[in-house]
């Protein structure tokens, strides 16, 4: 590690030097151009002090001062602390993504030492569970998919080491900003590792039209790049740079001449697969799927000439030759360096790659940098490490701790404090408390890029342990009506990934084993005909692995779990910076008819009848323990007792999963 630390340094101060180098033809940019608030370097704000009582004792740490500050000048006030229950299932739901028991949360409620809330916190921060949910967030801003998507949809059998990689990184607190360094540059700063080779995995999960015949190469390559560049841009540094493709951006200080130097970094990088079976093993495995291949071929040709009856049997046929393809050899999809194959880049007329312009180097956008810096040479050693370097460089880029802090923020509470996560550009929207997003981003530095560091300073707040209700909510509703100034703690639905892996926590069918090959769960033959292939969506035999946690859940871009599609899990075409929590009669269908939650109620009903015995007042109570994390109310106790007069228990068990309080955070 400390070998690894210093070789990084000595080329971070190369390119930091030659990145300042003068050039006088240089392009410079003026004062305004370089006034916005995200573009400024990074500063430690004035903690403001507190004269009330009441208001000292409420401030138990930086984060309360400057909430603090912003309610008093609207005339707001926070409200009182949520009760031991909710805040347990807030904060299990917020960390782990899963829902207490109920003997977590009597545990909590009745721990009465000082530290039991600060133990909690550092009990689900080590949790294995913990990195499969944070890791959620990153593979949706880095738009991770397992295809390819456009018609062939081709899947990439080994994407799931990457998805694995980020969930360690997240268990194991990897400092955040080589964390980043990995995936943009892991297979140049250590080639032989393969953790850091998967992590450069990261600039293949775009994307990627596959053209049969005679392909338009040059247009191909350049929609690679393309995808690269702007998603480096939006997931690293929240600027809409892609706006810069085929013009100087109409708002923020990005030449199109930037956009195409930031593109130059990926020159080189073309994708690889990194083969980890023994080499005559490799030639025996392509052997015999060229073999299979070669059959496969020749049933697809006699299978678009047949016509009418004829092409049943054919097509039986080639399904079964599909399915004798051997499965794929371990192998890690990375990226590498091709010096020969080295793109040429010129900023293109309108983005058009028949178009080219002026050649140029690599180079960060020069709005981030003195006037008078140069581009670099085309043909620089290992271009990808020195974008990284001054991406995760905290003193000459700022942007970088401000992204990803603002985005730690949003997933506590439902809204970043820049409501824009992906655009901190003229268009974006300003930040509601500029102080607390460059506190935490100096906290974060200071930390040494530890998210779970990030995660204690702002679960530890009073802000975060804020009820869900206010007495003052009509004068909070008058002041903030959207609670921009949190006088409360925001009310939240789970999403996709939450409510499938609830319903299969309260059942008692969650599988936690982790980590692996993707699972393909069944879904309707109509949707699997549509495929280009249907071989594509061959379900995973062992049907144990169908109730393994959602992140473990392929994710293919030309079909989607209809269960989690409408409840807003996003495609995974761009990056995703919120997920929406859209409400709307598909989503009761769903819960209601669909087979996951009737397979599930049903699960659950047995889990009542095993746990609570035939005695339907416990096994009422049990339910509302496992899905709202109370006991039932006396009035919900008797109207639950006359449902289970005329319905099953499978039945009260799925009106449990219908139940606001099990699809809502509070």
């Amino acid at each position: 590690m400390i070998r690894f630390s210093a070789l990084f340094l000595l080329i971070a101060s190369l390119a930091t030097a030659m990145l300042r180098a003068e050039d006088p033809a240089a392009e410079t940019y003026s004062t305004e151009e370089r006034s916005h608030w995200s573009l400024q370097p990074r500063s430690s704000p004035t903690i403001p002090k507190f004269n009330s009582p009441k208001d000292i004792e409420w401030v138990s740490n930086p984060i309360d001062a400057l909430i603090l500050t912003k309610l008093r000048e609207q005339g707001l006030s926070p409200t009182v602390p949520a009760d031991r229950r909710t805040l347990a299932r807030r904060i299990y739901f917020d960390l782990i993504g899963l829902p207490p028991t109920p003997t977590e949360i009597e545990s909590f409620v009745n721990d009465t030492a000082p530290d039991a809330y600060y133990r909690l916190i550092e009990r689900l921060l080590a949790s294995p569970q913990y990195g499969e949910r944070w890791g959620q967030h990153w593979l949706d801003v880095v738009r991770f998919a397992e295809t390819e998507g456009f018609e062939y949809d081709r899947h990439l059998p080994h994407a799931w080491r990457y998805r694995d990689y980020v969930v360690r990184s997240f268990q194991e607190d990897k400092p955040y900003d080589q964390f980043l360094r990995e995936q943009l540059a892991g297979d140049e700063l250590s080639p032989i590792s393969d953790d850091a080779r998967i992590a450069a995995g990261f600039l293949r999960f775009g994307p990627i039209r596959r053209n049969a015949g005679n392909p338009d190469v040059a247009f191909s390559r350049n929609e690679v790049l393309t995808e690269m560049t702007d998603t480096v841009g939006v997931a690293f540094l929240s600027m809409t740079v892609g706006c810069a493709r085929c013009h100087d951006h109409k708002f923020d200080p990005i030449r199109q001449k930037d956009y195409y130097r930031l593109q130059a970094f990926f020159a080189s990088a073309y994708e690889y697969e990194i083969p980890l079976s023994d080499p005559a093993l490799h030639t025996t495995w392509k052997a015999e799927t060229d073999k299979v291949n070669a059959e496969v071929k020749k049933l697809e040709g006699a299978l678009d000439r047949a016509i009418g009856e004829a092409r049943k049997p054919l097509q039986e046929q080639l399904k079964a030759a599909e399915r004798r393809l051997p499965a794929p050899l371990p192998a890690i999809s990375s990226v590498r360096n091709d010096d020969e194959k080295r793109t040429v880049i010129h900023v293109l007329k309108r983005g058009d790659d028949t178009k080219p312009g002026e050649q140029v180097g690599p180079r960060v956008p020069g709005v981030l940098l003195p006037d008078s810096s140069p581009q670099l040479l085309a043909n620089v050693r290992n271009p990808k490490t020195q974008l990284a370097a001054w991406i995760t460089d905290p003193q000459q880029n700022p942007l970088t701790p401000r992204v990803i802090v603002n985005r730690i923020w949003l997933q506590h509470f439902g809204a970043g404090l820049v409501r824009t996560p992906n655009d901190f550009g003229m268009n974006g929207e300003l930040p509601s408390h500029p102080a607390l997003v460059e506190l935490l981003a100096h906290e974060l530095v200071r930390s040494g890029w530890s998210i779970k560091a990030l995660h204690r300073l702002i679960l530890s707040s009073n802000t975060y342990q804020q009820a869900s209700s206010s007495a003052d909510q009509e004068l909070g509703n008058k002041q903030d009506p959207v609670n921009r100034l949190l006088w409360k703690f925001p009310r939240r639905r789970l999403d996709s990934e939450q409510i499938r892996d609830a319903m299969l926590a309260v059942s008692g069918k969650l599988n936690f084993q982790a980590g692996g090959p993707s699972v393909i769960v069944p879904v309707d033959s109509e949707m699997v005909e549509l495929l280009y292939k249907p071989s594509q969506w061959t379900v995973t035999e062992d049907i144990s692995e169908h109730s393994r946690r959602s992140i473990y859940l392929i994710r293919k871009r030309n079909l989607r779990l209809p269960f989690m599609d409408v409840f807003d899990q996003p495609a995974p075409l761009a990056s995703c910076p919120k997920r929406d929590a859209s409400t709307h009669a598909p989503q009761a269908l769903e819960l209601l008819n669909g087979p996951l939650s009737n397979e599930l109620a049903a699960a659950f009903a047995l889990r009542l009848a095993r746990q609570a015995g035939p005695n339907r007042t416990q096994q009422v109570q049990l339910a509302f323990e496992l899905v709202a994390g109370r006991e039932p109310t006396i009035a919900e106790t008797e109207l639950s007792l006359r449902f289970l007069e005329s319905q099953s228990l499978a039945e009260f068990a799925l009106a449990m999963f219908n139940l606001n309080e099990f699809l809502y955070v509070k």
